[in-house]
């Protein structure tokens, strides 16, 4: 794992060169005595699986892993609790209402975007949505699927922590 802040050579604070690491998980300034600890980001992950077994699977429209099988789901926005960005990314991405959801795990994640490594915990939520059937893709789905869970393999996924998750909800209850 990469330092959360190796990108970054100047304080935010000062504008000071003299940013160095502090720990495992933060930089100091020495100049001003700024100490940064950039925190895990929140993300969500809805997992839907219909009456007939089916998994709600995106597309990814973008990088990174674009044109990978996906979750609906992502970055918790601020201001937002998980059951607000959960439900958001829903109407988001597939145009879905969230109904309920339970709280199944969470996993840690490093997501590449614009050129540095954003950590993430994702929270993975085992979802029921209004109509079904009336999904569609929008927003960074390039498309969607309902795909019968026992076609399914982890290494369809292209995000590591939903590779990951797949071998837990790819398992019969």
């Amino acid at each position: 794992m990469s330092h959360p802040l190796s990108d970054f050579l100047f304080c935010p604070h000062c504008g000071s060169r003299s940013f160095l690491p502090h720990d495992a998980y933060s930089k100091r300034c020495t100049a001003c005595g700024f100490t940064f600890y950039p925190n895990a980001a929140a993300a969500t992950v809805a997992v839907v699986v219909n009456e007939r077994d089916e998994l709600l699977c995106v597309v990814r429209a973008q990088e990174p892993a674009r044109g990978t099988l996906d979750l609906p789901g992502g970055f918790v926005d601020p201001g937002e609790g998980l059951m607000e960005g959960l439900a958001r990314e829903l109407r988001e991405e597939v145009g879905a209402e969230l109904t309920a959801a339970d709280f199944l795990f969470s996993l840690p994640n490093e997501y590449p975007f614009s050129g540095h490594t954003v950590h993430t915990c994702d929270a993975f939520f085992r979802c029921r949505i209004a109509n079904p059937d009336s999904v569609r893709a929008a927003d960074d789905a390039a498309s969607l699927r309902w795909i019968p869970r026992d076609t399914l393999r982890p290494d369809m996924f292209g995000l590591g922590s939903v590779r990951r998750a797949m071998e837990f909800i790819l398992k019969k209850d």
